[in-house]
């Protein structure tokens, strides 16, 4: 696939002012390189269906052969990545036009700003700022795994449920029962579930049985969170009530009530290796969902380890002294102390908790305003998985007893195409998926479409055995269904015939105790 790459007629000079200011002598293909990196570099998403995204196309025109050089496939392999798109796309020629075109205007901009700025200043500048990148982003999304001593004073072993767990997840046409044994290892090898439909389909009627007959089941033993990320509404709030009751939940309406834990207690205090990766974690989180710069992570990073320097007799600092910390240093109004004052006044968290009367004990439904910024609703949810994940990750297997995998603990995730969407927050995802389900813990993702679940990087329905799809917006993309389902083409005209059926509180599985893509009532 050639393409052919036109700059902006505005870019045209541009583009041999800057090759005479940073390649002086150097054929015009080279800063047109350099800016393409230096616009990926900023992080920058374009639209090419949007007529203010895409320039004209009157200027300097490349062959993508003579763009790029012997590179070429590394320049594709640099959008593919970006946009998670495969590399035969149709819009790579225009997504490489987009960044040329937005990276020389960046740079142009730059130069007639500071008039003594070198060529050879940029490059070392944003060499230094690659190499500062790829380190700082170094950070393991894995668990943090405390020594002996410490796994004992803080960690409380959760009991495990050993006996099976069998939930009624509908019936057939003629009211028939139909089973899901989730943790009879015999049918499933695991026991994460990806639920998808349109909103008003019944599928968080269906969640909800869900949880309940689990805590039912398994007699109060096994527990479960609720994280709805859009936030109740009121008059949700009072029809979800007898949910509450039935499953003892308690229901955390944040900010109005605190989540409890302290989402730094999963830092090791006691061992100071695991102290630097906790709080380098920690920063990694609070920096990839408030876009916060270089210098503002290096201020977090310092507040964060000088309040933990300050904590006495083994006790842990919370947000606010975090905050403290920093307004000490830096009075100037920042993004950083935006989020940190956001998060320390509103107060989402406790700020002491006894970590051996664990919270994982009881059910919750955490439910975030809809009101709250953006950036601080990611990152109170991501803390809280960050938390959960550490924990369990501490704790024994839960072991097979018979055909029985032993449970604790369901995770449920509302609105998982909005948590999940950026490629750091997918990673995470993946390794809980991967290394949680040993701990005896079923992770529940609910989504409004299937698509979400499979990510050019990562299929994330292949790692949930078991499928529940209600009806949706794309259902006849039977292709994408069949993969979301993990099924072959040969059941594509009875899924075919079921997508055009759906009625609402009507779904599809392919739930090996049933009969695949058949309709059945949720």
């Amino acid at each position: 696939m050639l393409i052919n790459i036109r700059t902006s007629e505005a870019n045209k000079t541009v583009v041999q002012e800057l090759t005479r200011k940073v390649f002086p002598g150097a054929a015009e293909n080279y800063i047109s390189r350099v800016a393409f990196a230096y616009s990926i570099s900023k992080g920058e998403y374009f639209d090419p269906n949007n007529k203010e995204h895409l320039l004209d196309n009157r200027g300097k025109e490349y062959k993508d052969d003579i763009l790029f050089g012997n590179y070429r496939e590394y320049y594709f392999a640099i959008i593919c990545q970006h946009y998670q798109i495969y590399k035969t796309d149709p819009n790579i020629g225009k997504y490489i036009k987009m960044h040329i075109d937005h990276g020389l205007s960046l740079m142009n901009k730059l130069f007639e700003e500071n008039k003594n700025y070198s060529g050879m200043d940029f490059l070392l500048e944003q060499i230094d700022n690659g190499i500062e990148f790829m380190e700082e982003n170094s950070v393991s999304d894995g668990a943090i795994i405390f020594d002996e001593y410490t796994r004992k004073s803080r960690i409380t072993e959760k009991k495990y449920y050993s006996e099976k767990i069998k939930i009624n997840v509908g019936s057939t046409f003629e009211d028939e029962p139909i089973y899901f044994n989730l943790n009879d290892t015999s049918i499933h090898n695991n026991a994460h579930v990806a639920v998808a439909g349109n909103t008003g389909t019944g599928k968080t009627f269906f969640a909800n049985k869900f949880l309940r007959q689990i805590v039912e089941e398994s007699k109060g033993e096994v527990n479960f969170i609720y994280l709805d990320f859009k936030g109740l509404k009121k008059e949700d709030e009072k029809a979800l009530q007898p949910f509450f009751d039935k499953t003892k939940a308690i229901y955390i309406d944040a900010p109005q009530k605190p989540f409890p834990i302290n989402p730094l207690a999963f830092i090791d205090n006691i061992n100071e290796k695991n102290k630097i990766m906790g709080i380098n974690k920690f920063v990694d989180i609070i920096t990839n969902y408030s876009k916060i710069g270089k210098v503002q992570q290096q201020t977090l990073k310092d507040a964060t380890r000088l309040a933990f320097a300050n904590a006495k007799n083994g006790e842990y600092p919370s947000i606010k002294d975090i905050y403290n910390n920093i307004i000490e240093v830096d009075d100037r109004p920042s993004t950083l102390r935006e989020i940190m004052q956001n998060l320390s006044e509103l107060d989402l968290f406790e700020t002491k908790v006894d970590l051996k009367n664990s919270f994982l004990n009881q059910n919750y439904y955490f439910s975030l305003s809809g009101e709250l910024d953006k950036s601080i609703r990611f990152t109170s949810v991501f803390l809280i998985i960050n938390y959960i994940y550490n924990t369990f990750m501490n704790m024994e297997n839960a072991p097979i007893e018979g055909i029985c995998q032993g449970m604790r603990y369901v995770f449920l995730i509302d609105e998982a195409h909005v948590i999940f969407k950026e490629k750091k927050s997918q990673d995470l995802l993946e390794k809980i998926l991967r290394e949680i389900r040993s701990k005896g813990v079923s992770v529940v993702l609910l989504s409004q479409g299937i698509e979400e679940f499979n990510q050019p990087s990562f299929d994330f329905s292949s790692m949930c055995e078991t499928a529940f799809l209600f009806d949706i917006k794309d259902k006849t993309n039977l292709k994408m269904i069949e993969r979301f389902l993990g099924i072959g083409d040969k059941y594509s005209n009875k899924l075919k015939t079921s997508m055009e059926n759906i009625q609402k509180y009507q779904l599809i599985s392919n739930l090996k105790e049933y009969k695949v893509t058949e309709l059945f009532k949720a």
